[in-house]
């Protein structure tokens, strides 16, 4: 019997009752702290752009995505901040 591309591949299958599952596992990632515009941008992701998240998710890239977003979400917070402070005069130490 010719063997399944998945075999070709190096897949290997394990069975249940008369099935053959494949045995499939996701790449490791790299752990970062994700803050609240990182979680804010999952919860949108996960509800608006299903194939994103799936895609960053099985390529083990989500983690260190959201917390790029994260990162640059706080940048341009802090300085949307410094801005307004500036535009009423107040100045803080």
């Amino acid at each position: 019997m010719a063997k399944s591309l998945f075999e070709q591949l190096d897949g290997t299958y394990r069975k249940e009752s008369d099935y053959l599952i494949p045995c499939l596992t996701m790449p490791t990632e790299e752990e970062h702290s994700i803050g609240i515009w990182g979680h804010r941008h999952l919860d949108y992701l996960k509800q608006y752009r299903r194939g994103t998240y799936t895609n960053l998710l099985t390529n083990g890239k989500l983690n260190t995505y959201l917390a790029d977003i994260d990162r640059q979400a706080q940048e341009r917070f802090k300085r949307l901040i410094e801005g307004m402070k500036q535009a009423q005069g107040i100045n803080t130490p």
